[in-house]
């Protein structure tokens, strides 16, 4: 029988998958866990309790939220719901506007940023873009493409086949247009057709080969024609499909009915996207061309510009990009989600981006030695985690991408790039989180919760979620404003004890002794369980035989609590020690040493020897563990 001592000193892989169980040789196994819950990945190698959420205000329904930053000290929050947005500043509402996309349509908007204008997108509905002018002065507007003596230059296209003609009975003023075959609908009121690149507007539709139309440009010919295009964008088309902006030009990605076509507006000109000549700074417009056709999903500016589609990934390249030097390659053959929209988030220069698979989460990097990109993917260790993803956003500050699951739960993902970090955890709360929002440096996220949907942001000095802080001068046993959590258990702080959990009644709590200071939430439990040690010598590996846990240190820092699991039950490892005034304290923060000692054999080396697991609403921070083992009894 051997007696062997083990250390963890980090958990910076995180938590991966059992599909590991078998393979010890792996950093990720000696560096990962079997479980991590509602904790954070220290870039140091501990693991801590996640923070709490705040509630900021009760949302009207699902939806998502947007971050609207003008300078690092103006910057706003926005909150999509069904046909309205709410607008905050600093976590308080100063503006409501009127908005045309319904819940429905919320999960494939896009948006894109410049100055005090924010440009949105969606296939199904005209483009829109709102300006902000003050706080609680914010407007939403159709596009104005620039026009220049009756011509709008917006994009246009023909959709009809190639030999379709259109014959106008006149060169100018009010005309009639006959088609060679079926072209027109109702829809096609007040849209423009170019023949031979000379505008007119549609007025009134007779039938699918009769139009009226108004001349706005001098037709060069009253002769029938196969030279003609109708604008790319409208009611019969479709609207653009994804937006951004590269080298001073606005890129459009696909359209509902040109769903693998990119357009490039002027240089410096935004909305204009005439052709013109060619020239360096005018207009581009091509197709992704390959052996299938792939809606474009996200356009992105990174060190090139990107474009994900539903099959593949491309790259546009040109310096600068010019009507002549433009280059498209396709890069990689992964694919995104065509039923929603997951924005693509920059983090030290790899794009990370959600596959269709929804098992996954790839990082589009760009390689040096082979000059292209390649799609690695994130998840492999812990592909259990990821669960067809529908938000995500990246906190710069903790190096966190937060990516919001379908099931409600919300992954995390610890990055640093340069000391290979890469770790995953998962949040869970009571409800489901909806979508999440980097603003700053402070962290949104609409949830769905018994009593309704809520905006809450993380905050460091709560341990409890949906909560709210109260205080009042004179210590008092009844305490108000908690109609957000009517008829719900929550989980008490006063004056720094943990109280008995109550059921909120009537908007409001009971203490049973009076206290100053209060802190109120719904209750989560972080957990954590390593993976089974793999002991390898002499005598070759232990797989298959005993193992008993004799001992287990735990290095906490910080910690109030710990309720630990050996194999017979959770049990509360104490701290405190009599002495001074210690009963008349709220439980002080220990850092320091605890040893546990373990009994019984376990014959399932899948298993983990330890779990901690509790919901007690206090600090908890787990630094290392030293186990010593008998393998082989």
């Amino acid at each position: 029988m051997a007696r062997l001592t083990t250390h963890k000193s980090n958990f910076t892989a995180g938590e991966v998958s059992t599909r590991l169980l078998g393979r010890s040789d792996l950093r990720s196994y000696a560096n990962g866990a079997s479980l991590l819950r509602n904790l954070f990945i220290q870039p140091t190698g501990g693991v801590c309790r996640r923070p709490g959420t705040r509630l900021v205000r009760a949302a009207p329904g699902d939806g998502r939220l947007v971050a609207f930053e003008f300078n690092t000290e103006q910057i706003y929050l926005l909150c999509f719901t069904n046909e309205r947005i709410d607008v905050y500043t600093d976590g308080t509402r100063t503006a409501t506007i009127e908005a045309p996309w319904t819940e429905a349509q919320l999960a494939k908007l896009v948006w894109v940023q410049s100055a005090d204008t924010l440009l949105l997108v969606h296939p199904e509905a005209p483009p829109r873009k709102i300006t902000r002018t003050s706080d609680s002065d914010w407007q939403i507007s159709d596009w104005a493409y620039d026009e220049t003596d009756g011509r709008i230059h917006q994009p246009h296209h023909k959709f009809a086949a190639t030999d379709v003609t259109l014959d106008p009975s006149s060169t100018s003023g009010t005309i009639t247009l006959v088609a060679s075959a079926d072209v027109f609908v109702d829809d096609h009121v007040g849209t423009r057709f170019r023949l031979a690149d000379k505008e007119v507007e549609i007025t009134a539709v007779a039938s699918a080969t009769s139009a009226t139309a108004s001349v706005k440009q001098t037709l060069a010919s009253g002769a029938a024609t196969k030279d003609w295009e109708e604008q790319a964008f409208s009611a019969v088309r479709g609207w653009p499909g994804s937006v951004t902006f590269h080298q001073d030009r606005m890129v459009i990605g696909g359209s509902r009915d040109l769903p693998n076509q990119i357009w490039m507006s002027k240089s410096a000109d935004l909305f204009n996207f005439d052709l013109g000549e060619g020239l360096d700074d005018e207009a581009i417009e091509f197709a992704l061309l390959s052996d299938q056709v792939n809606a474009c999903c996200a356009v992105f500016s990174g060190r090139h510009l990107q474009v994900f589609t539903s099959g593949a990934e491309w790259m546009v390249t040109g310096d600068p990009l010019t009507p002549a030097s433009v280059q498209i390659r396709r890069q990689t053959r992964i694919g995104s989600p065509a039923d929603r929209s997951v924005p693509p988030r920059n983090v030290d220069g790899a794009t990370l981006f959600t596959p269709r698979t929804g098992r996954e989460l790839r990082e589009f990097l760009f390689t040096d030695v082979e000059q292209a990109y390649q799609s690695r993917d994130l998840a492999t260790v812990a592909e259990h985690l990821v669960r067809d993803p529908i938000d995500q956003d990246f906190d710069a500050r903790r190096r966190n991408l937060h990516i919001v699951m379908t099931d409600g739960t919300m992954a995390s993902l610890t990055i640093y790039r340069g000391e290979e970090i890469t770790g995953w955890t998962l949040y869970d709360t009571q409800g489901s989180f909806r979508s999440v929002c980097a603003v700053g440096e402070d962290i949104y996220m609409l949830t769905e919760r018994a009593n309704g949907h809520f905006i809450e942001i993380f905050d460091d000095n709560l341990n409890l979620d949906c909560g709210l802080s109260l205080s009042d001068e004179e210590a008092k046993t009844q305490w108000t404003g908690l109609e957000h959590l009517e008829g719900q258990t929550v989980k008490i702080l006063a004056d720094g004890w943990v109280q008995v959990d109550q059921q909120v009644s009537g908007g409001q709590i009971t203490l049973a002794n009076p206290a100053s200071e209060v802190v109120v939430g719904l209750g989560y439990a972080h957990a954590v369980a390593p993976l089974p040690p793999a002991v390898h010598g002499g005598q070759g590996s232990n797989q298959g035989g005993r193992l008993r846990l004799v001992a287990a240190t735990f290095r906490l820092k910080d910690a109030s609590a710990l309720r630990l699991n050996t194999g017979r039950g959770f049990v509360d490892v104490p701290f405190r020690e009599f002495g001074g005034n210690l009963l008349d304290a709220p439980p002080a923060l220990y850092s320091g040493d605890r040893t546990v000692r373990a009994f019984g054999w376990r014959r399932d080396g899948t298993e983990p020897l330890w779990r901690i697991e509790q919901d007690t609403p206090l600090p908890f921070t787990l630094l290392s563990v030293v186990e010593e083992v008998n393998v082989n009894g």
